[in-house]
């Protein structure tokens, strides 16, 4: 009877993790991705989100930004105000990497908020990040590349903890089940 139990219980939990992971929902969702920008000058990391019910309905579908904040290692943090368009901008768009893989990918375009008087401009667009003089257009702009990791949402990272949780639970009860037997 207790065997019946315990297997019951182990496929519930099992089950319950399977479902929670994998479980896509039917309506909008607020997408999270981190990214980090590297060039020869510069490096930094930030999060944005979206809400992916707005996409246009456009040969390049876009979606405005929800939140954004991005730091340069050190410096002052930048939000989506900070985009020159700001609020037609900063965008979001589906995006593939060199390797294949899809992801979503900024369009931002802000100005250098640490030094006020500075003519430098920061455009990310996709996987490439720019430096450049708005007052000199002959002057050099600099490279750097730009990477996107999405955030996990917290609920498979609960179910999968909840499923472990219950099978460990389990684990110590015939254990201890087993010492009382002997």
């Amino acid at each position: 009877m207790k065997l019946v139990t315990q297997l019951v219980l182990a496929a519930a939990s099992l089950t319950l993790g399977f479902v929670t992971v994998d479980a896509k929902s039917v309506s909008a969702a607020i997408i999270n991705y981190a990214f980090t920008v590297d060039s020869s000058v510069n490096k930094g990391n930030g999060f944005f989100s979206f809400d992916d019910s707005t996409f246009s309905n456009e040969v390049n579908p876009v979606a405005a930004i929800k939140s954004l904040s991005f730091q340069f290692d050190g410096d002052t943090v930048y939000t989506e105000k900070d985009d020159a368009k700001y609020p037609d901008f900063p965008l979001v768009f589906p995006a593939t990497s060199s390797t294949g893989e899809t992801y979503f990918a900024l369009d931002y375009l802000f100005n250098d908020k640490s030094n006020p008087s500075s003519s430098i401009s920061y455009e990310i667009i996709g996987e490439d990040l720019t430096i450049f003089s708005r007052t000199s257009p002959d002057g050099e702009a600099i490279s750097g590349r730009v990477s996107y990791t999405q955030v996990p949402e917290p609920t498979p990272l609960v179910g999968a903890l909840l499923a472990c949780s219950l099978g460990w639970m389990m684990k110590k009860k015939v254990v201890s089940m087993k010492k009382v037997k002997v």
